[in-house]
Formats: structure tokens, sequence, C-alpha cells
């Protein structure tokens, strides 16, 4: 179980890393040179290993749920980061999103965590599906209802647009299936059937579904790289890390794979990564890589306190 957090969240900050030095770079130049390595500055100008808001929200969410689940406390984490650059590589926040930007505002005027989000059509980036894979394990043995009910809150501080909340429901049931041991193919094919399922009928939700058809309906695996899109909307980042995940066989790999799809990599990376490094586990993650993250040891440090209290509430 520690291998499957640590290669989940470790892998998803590696994912991270990797992409950032390239992101915007459209998927015609890293054809002609591809990211093979961890790169250094690029696009933001870092050094390599460093991560981005991606990762950083991510450890926010993680820490908090070390103290319990508490949305107030979630945002609390998430505007510290915002104001004071907690749980960035260098000590300041970079590439960060409107929309996260305009929510923490909101939140810091004294509204309510889970209705600060953006609800327009014009909020569905990826910026909540990016931070929510710590749920999975908090979350694991929830019955489904409060699971989706937990994963729509904590999105809504930044992203309460039902695209998103569904997106994020997608991810998380994906990921959950990996973590309780299925194969890439069985953790796929048990999302869709659980996620049509809860989401069908439900006013708000259904009519989101289409929206996902390529992941819910068939197969994503079969499409060509052609069909898969890597912008920064949310369902893109969706489909090409599920995609990139489902056509490739280790965490190298599928992380290389989503990044040099171009785009919004460091995102794109970091999903995959996230999947991936919970699926093949830490150990899979090439340890040049590794080595190289920022704050290596205190990210360690807070998935094994993580790990900690996810073990004390399922008994483990």
């Amino acid at each position: 179980m520690l291998e499957k957090v640590t290669g989940g969240l470790f892998g998803f900050c590696v994912g991270d890393a990797l992409g950032v030095p390239v992101e915007f770079v459209s998927r015609q130049s890293l054809k002609k040179k591809p990211v093979i390595d961890m790169r250094c500055y690029g696009t933001h100008n870092q050094p390599a290993g460093t991560w981005s808001d991606d990762s950083s929200l991510t450890f926010c969410l993680v820490e908090s749920l070390c103290n319990g689940y508490n949305p107030f406390e979630i945002a609390q984490f998430f505007l510290k980061w915002l104001k004071n650059g907690y749980w960035t590589p260098h000590g300041k926040v970079f590439d960060i999103g409107q929309t996260t930007v305009n929510a923490l505002y909101n939140f810091e005027m004294n509204m309510n965590p889970i209705h600060a989000g953006g609800k327009s059509i014009h909020d569905n980036g990826n910026g909540s599906l990016m931070r929510i894979l710590p749920l999975a394990f908090y979350l694991r043995d929830c019955d489904e209802s409060e699971r989706h009910t937990k994963i729509h809150q904590v999105s809504s501080i930044t992203h309460a647009h039902p695209r998103s909340l569904v997106a994020c429901s997608i991810y998380v049931e994906f990921a959950l299936n990996i973590l309780m041991g299925f194969d890439q193919n069985e953790s796929y094919l048990k999302m869709q059937k659980s996620i049509k399922s809860f989401f069908s009928g439900r006013v708000g939700f259904e009519e989101e579904l289409m929206h996902f058809s390529q992941i819910l309906e068939g197969d994503v695996s079969k499409l060509s790289e052609e069909d898969i899109e890597s912008s920064g909307y949310v369902v893109h980042t969706l489909q090409a890390s599920i995609w990139s995940f489902l056509t490739t066989y280790d965490y190298k790999n599928a992380v290389l794979k989503s990044i040099n799809l171009g785009g919004d990599t460091d995102t794109t990376g970091a999903v995959t990564g996230g999947i991936a490094g919970l699926y093949y586990g830490f150990k899979d993650i090439p340890t040049n890589w590794t080595e190289q993250i920022v704050k290596k040891e205190e990210i360690l440090d807070l998935i094994n306190r993580f790990y900690e209290v996810v073990s004390q509430r399922s008994g483990h």
C-alpha cells in the first residue's frame, strides 16, 4: 500500500516536473525534439526537477487531509500557497490558473469554500482535476455517494461546474480501481460502468456525460494520437492522460507519451504520472528522475504521514 501511495503521489510530481519546461510547446515541435529526460529552464525558466501548481495544490490537499476532511482548511492551505508560496519548490508561485485565483479570492472574502469555485462553462480548465488524486486514497472505504459528494466539494473550492466535477469523479474512480489491484483494462471498464451507473439520471450531471463519451463509451485506448487533444480543457487532459496510460506498459513511457503530446504538458504529465505511478509503483519511476525532484525528502515525509493517516482510517 505504501508503494502505491508513494508511487501515485510522487509519480504525479515527477510527471509535473518533466512537463514544466515544455508547457505550451506544440506537438509538432516536440516531434522534432521530444522530451526524453528531465530538462531545465524552458517555458518557465526553472531549474530541473521543479514542479508546478499542480503538485503544490496536491501537496496542500494531502497535508490538510492528514488532519481530517475539512474543506475550509483545504481552502486555507490553498490560499497560503497563493499568498505565501507554501508548498512551492522555490518559495514562489508560477503558472497559476485564473479560475483558481478568482475562487481563492472569493474564499478570502469569506465565501464558503465549497461555493467559491467558478460555475461557468468557461471554468472547465483542468485546475481541480490536477489536484484531486489524494482523495482516491483517503475516500477508498467510503460508500459511492459520500465519495462523489466529497470529490465534488473539493473540486468546487476552485472549479464547480458539473463538467469539472464529473472529470474529477472519473479520475478518482479509475485510480481507486487501480488501488484495489485491478489491472489497467479492468480498472478502466469498472470505472466506465460505475460512473455511468452513478451519474445517469442525475439532474445537472447526466447531460455532462456526453462530453466524456470517448472515455465512457467504447475504448479510449483505440483512438489514434491525432484524435487526442492536450489543451488545458479538463476533458482533453483527462482523455489524454487515460489514453497515455492505457497505451503504454511502464511509468516512463506513459508520462513521456503524455508530455510529448504538447500543450498543457505539466498537467497532462502529472495526471498521467499519478495513475501510472499508482499502477506500477514507486520503484518503476526512474531513479535519475526522482533524485532531481526539488524538496524530495519533504515530499516523501509528507507522503509517509499521509500513508499513516489513510492506513488508520481503513484499519490496515
